[in-house]
């Protein structure tokens, strides 16, 4: 009885010796993919620092400056539609230095935050695999667009956060006054702040079509529960337009909305069809 109980407690230290090299090596793996997403994320780094004038005058102080894209467009729109107050001809602010190595801070966190913006895509890659081996094929073959379909709406949400959200919301900080005594002037820190925000922030957003799919795959949303909620999610997204682009009229306020209600309904859309697929497999399985 004593030499079976040994030969018992012996398998199960095996099988548990077994569990923690298995988890182990996932951590190695975990640990490599990371390793490589850094490398890239160095490598686009070093890319920007290399680039730093065209990165500076033109990317990070572009949204600063009247003749921005954005601004030219607005300024046509308002032609076209002969409204007055649309063009841009200077920015009532200037941005100053108060620190003796605030202009270097500023390159050096321009670059990290370039590096990082145009590494995610390859540390989505990276994530995917990792995860992918641990997928069935008909999940592998479900899952297959995560990459591009990730990347894709993370780089969309950045260009519409850097030339809309970003230039708008300048615009109108740069000339909100509460009176004529005091002039707007930006510290270096604050405005890389606040391009870096609403870029990225924007960027993080466009992603709720994914997150959408995440969650229906788990079982926590459905189609049905997001047209039900579909009037407060409106009310939530005015909102957060509102907060996003500080402006008084209401079409600036709408260019943020719309895009927003636009991924709220091709969320819907994303959460019928993983249910559909649901559906599907349950009735082959029965």
């Amino acid at each position: 009885m004593s030499d079976n109980k040994l030969v018992k407690a012996i398998k199960e230290k095996g099988k548990t010796i077994e569990a923690e090299m298995s988890f182990f090596e996932h951590l190695e793996a975990l640990r490599w993919h990371l390793i490589r997403a850094a490398i890239a994320i160095l490598i686009f780094t070093s890319l920007a620092f290399y680039f730093y004038r065209f990165l500076m005058e033109t990317v990070i102080m572009g949204p600063f400056f009247p003749n921005f894209w954005t601004y030219r467009m607005l300024c046509k729109a308002g032609d076209a539609l002969h409204m007055e107050g649309w063009c841009v001809t200077k920015m009532n602010a200037i941005l100053i230095s108060t620190e003796v190595a605030g202009q270097f801070n500023l390159l050096m966190n321009s670059c990290i935050m370039t590096g990082v913006t145009l590494g995610i895509p390859y540390l989505l890659y990276e994530i995917w695999r990792f995860i992918k081996p641990a997928l069935h094929e008909k999940e592998k073959k479900a899952a297959s667009g995560f990459v591009f379909y990730s990347s894709f709406l993370f780089i969309a949400g950045v260009l519409f956060g850097y030339f809309i959200i970003t230039p708008l919301s300048i615009r109108f900080l740069a000339g909100f006054t509460v009176s004529s005594a005091i002039q707007n002037q930006f510290t270096t820190d604050s405005y890389l702040s606040s391009v870096a925000t609403l870029t990225l922030g924007s960027g993080i957003v466009f992603e709720l079509p994914i997150l959408i799919y995440l969650l229906s795959n788990m079982g926590i949303l459905n189609a049905a529960f997001m047209r039900r909620t579909r009037r407060y999610a409106i009310i939530i997204i005015l909102i957060i337009a509102a907060v996003i682009t500080p402006t008084p009229d209401a079409i600036t306020m709408s260019v943020v909305a719309v895009p927003l209600l636009l991924l709220y309904e091709v969320g819907i859309m994303v959460a019928g069809r993983v249910e559909k697929r649901k559906l599907k497999r349950e009735q082959e399985l029965a």
